[in-house]
């Protein structure tokens, strides 16, 4: 049972990105964290949310959501959409793959996400959305 939560709708409109981060990073200011570690979670939260707006929804407009709960000193953040969905999800996790190369995107969201949590997994569905699970241990 977690000892805190929160859950969060928002436009998917790429100027809600720094208010998503900064929800989160206020969430996890209970757990007395270093500015690493608030650095680290707040590029992991911007890296989903932008993949949600400019993957998911082809920057064509919708809701993402972002619930964080907190269970013993972990942060459990879940960021989700219901656009287009990851038809391969191995190969959408590779560095440097981008579905969107004629926006130079460099295809490094997961690579971001794997590099500053302690754990990511991603559950999609092409046509339902896309949901990622991202997991820090606050020392």
């Amino acid at each position: 049972m977690p000892d805190n939560t929160f859950t969060l709708e928002f436009s998917a409109l790429s100027r809600n990105e720094s208010f998503a981060r900064v929800a989160a990073a206020a969430f996890a200011s209970q757990l007395n964290p270093t500015v690493v570690e608030l650095t680290d979670l707040k590029t992991a939260i911007s890296e989903a949310v932008t993949n949600a707006i400019i993957h998911g929804y082809e920057n064509k407009g919708g809701v993402v959501r972002l619930s964080c709960s907190i269970t013993d000193r972990t942060l459990t953040a879940e960021v989700s959409d219901t656009g287009v969905g990851i038809t391969d999800i191995a190969q959408a996790m590779e560095a440097l793959y981008t579905s969107r190369p004629e926006e130079e995107r460099s295809g490094m969201g997961f690579t971001v996400m794997e590099t500053f949590m302690d754990g990511v997994s991603v559950y999609s569905t092409p046509g339902e959305g896309t949901r990622v699970v991202m997991k820090k241990r606050f020392v």
